[in-house]
């Protein structure tokens, strides 16, 4: 029973009635069953680990209307759209909507007409709004992208700091707090702000094992992209920039090359931003070329491939933007490009900042997200432990560029201590470190007015590295750092120190091994890539997977909603591998509910049916 007294039903043949799953996710029954109880629900769950569903499910089965916080317009019309789709009431209010239709969805409020309701966390603060949310029995307040309620995270919004309000207001409704990128201080500052009560917290693995991981040297980039997306003619993907300059005159380059692409940022009028996202979403654009403005809340499930064109700022942001990828669970690929310049150019925009705790943080993120990119170690593990999961040891995934194509191992001894000498004796003559580029000038005995002024041309280190280059000193630096015989201070003037470690390996002259210094490294080939992408996979009859494809965009333009409303592409899949050849079989699929059995069921099989008897016939078998 539930604290309203309402007997809990059967939440698997809910699952299956109206959605068309057979099974939940990871911690999605429990989150639904605490929630359902009335308790207060802290839910950590990874992109596309079914967190929508932690109350879209349950709000079928309350009396009264669940109230969804949500921090994008483009979220919330999606999310209702995918409700529609599978016949239940839900609707939203923001600024998209004229005064007439806002009038006739209050209307429908004051009915008990739906039975969710997504606003923006601003609408919330209107005191006439606060007073229509009392009259509408409001059973579950579910916040979702509740990071964007902490300071500590990579999102922070200060509207939603009034949300803490919402508990004053509705004391028994049990509140829902939801996210895909926490760490744990921002875990505890999401629960603190929110004065969540008795708090049941359900943190899941914030691995995505669909998902392989690249990072490709930066070299000409626009014909790298071309290159990659050459070898993917029928996906689609999004690509984000750092700047709206890069995003539209990237997006205008690939339209005029033949690749359907459109830019997004938030310098696109209402508009325009609304048209090119649309576009995307219904499978008319194959690539968007965004700033971090675009994605969040995004549901677009076939998205094959996310591309970072140019570094992200903190790890936080790569893994919710990369998560944008595979969200139906198929395989897909994060690719990002890196080059020194970015590193520079984001290094310019900290010293920027007015305050300096804000430059100090976003120093040590770009230092974090530099040591991802250069790091030689599964990527998965990296990800993994930085948001303090257990990955068990170093470990191999199987599906990133460093467990794929492994670099080479060679004995640095040499270089490394060269390296660690170089920081000991600039501290030792000047009395104070300096940051890695001086380091590198004195190693390939640079001419500069910094070391003339501190005659660091008189050190036993100076000049001794002039066989390799200065982006070559530098890795080898950053690769110290990784391996914790250096230390980087995060402060304006960032200096070297050396570590206890590093200290001994120079005293006892220790051995260090290195990652061989390498040029850019090739994205793999789809063809190629193929061969390696396995969790997630569905095996299919790929001809017949495409008839179903424009069977389905067909369907859905004449609904005028998105293809993947009408059945997902695992669903397609499944169809293309089983065959089915009545309703009966054809019901038992993923995502096949009960009204998109009745909608759809009978113009499917007419599909499947026709493709074998054609096939048959060319293949000359007896029918």
């Amino acid at each position: 029973m539930s604290n309203s007294g309402v007997e809990t039903p059967d939440l698997s043949a809910v699952l299956k009635q109206a959605f068309g799953f057979s099974s939940f996710r990871p911690l999605q029954r429990e989150i639904m069953e605490d929630s359902l109880t009335g308790r207060d629900v802290f839910a950590l769950l990874p992109t596309g680990g079914g967190k929508s569903l932690c109350y879209q499910l349950p709000a079928l089965i309350r009396t009264g209307l669940t109230l969804v916080v949500s921090p994008l317009i483009a979220l919330m019309k999606d999310q209702v759209d995918a409700m529609e789709a599978i016949g239940i009431p839900a609707t939203f209010l923001n600024s998209s909507l004229d005064a007439e239709e806002s009038r006739r969805r209050l209307q429908k409020l004051e009915e008990g007409h739906y039975r969710l309701l997504y606003v923006a966390p601003e609408r919330l603060v209107f005191s006439d709004f606060l007073q229509d949310l009392k009259r509408w029995n409001i059973a579950l307040v579910a916040v979702d992208e509740a990071h964007c309620i902490s300071e500590w995270g990579h999102d922070f919004r200060p509207e939603y700091r009034r949300l803490a309000e919402l508990r004053d207001v509705f004391p028994e409704a049990p509140i829902l707090a939801l996210t895909a990128t926490a760490t744990a201080r921002v875990r505890e500052d999401i629960i603190r702000q929110l004065r969540l009560k008795n708090a049941a917290v359900y943190v899941a693995g914030f691995n995505r094992p669909n998902l392989t991981y690249r990072v490709l040297a930066k070299g000409k980039a626009y014909e790298q992209v071309v290159d990659y997306l050459k070898g993917r003619p029928s996906e689609c993907g999004i690509i984000y920039c750092q700047s709206r300059k890069t995003a539209e005159r990237l997006a205008e380059r690939l339209d005029q090359r033949g690749i359907r692409a459109r830019p997004y940022h938030a310098g696109l009028g209402t508009e325009a931003r609304s048209r090119n996202q649309e576009l995307f979403i219904r499978d008319e654009v194959r690539v968007i070329c965004a700033t971090v403005a675009f994605g969040m809340g995004i549901h677009k499930s076939n998205v094959r491939f996310v591309i970072h064109y140019d570094l992200p700022k903190n790890i936080e942001g790569y893994y919710q933007e990369t998560g944008r990828a595979g969200r139906d669970g198929l395989p897909a690929e994060c690719l990002l490009l890196f080059g020194a310049g970015d590193t520079v150019k984001y290094a310019r925009f900290i010293e920027e900042k007015p305050d300096p705790r804000e430059q100090e943080i976003a120093r040590r993120q770009l230092q974090q997200i530099v040591h991802y990119a250069e790091s030689a170690v599964c990527r998965r593990v990296e990800l993994l432990r930085y948001f303090g999961e257990n990955t068990g040891g170093a470990g191999n995934c199987g599906a990133c560029d460093n467990c794929l194509s492994p670099r080479t191992a060679y004995d640095g001894t040499i270089a490394a201590h060269q390296f660690l000498s170089c920081v000991y004796r600039i501290r030792q003559k000047s009395g104070f470190g300096t940051g890695m580029n001086h380091v590198v000038e004195v190693l390939t005995g640079a001419d500069t007015e910094k070391i003339r002024r501190w005659k660091h041309e008189e050190l036993i280190t100076y000049g001794i590295g002039k066989e390799n280059s200065r982006p070559q000193w530098a890795a080898i630096g950053r690769e110290l750092i990784r391996k914790g015989l250096l230390r980087q201070t995060a402060e304006k003037l960032s200096t070297l120190q050396l570590t206890n470690e590093g200290r001994a390996v120079l005293e006892e002259r220790k051995s260090v091994t290195l990652i061989e210094w390498t040029a850019p490294r090739p994205a793999l080939s789809a063809a190629s890539q193929a061969k390696t992408r396995r969790v997630g996979e569905i095996v299919c009859d790929e001809a017949l997977f495409e008839r179903l494809r424009r069977l389905r965009k067909k369907l859905a333009d004449k609904r005028n909603a998105p293809a993947y409303l009408v059945f997902s592409d695992v669903t397609l899949r499944q169809m293309a591998r089983d065959l089915p050849a009545d309703e009966r079989e054809f019901a038992v699929l993923s995502g096949v509910g009960e009204k998109k059995l009745r909608e759809f069921a009978s113009v499917f099989l007419s599909e499947i049916a026709d493709h074998i008897q054609t096939t048959q016939r060319s293949n000359g078998d007896v029918l």
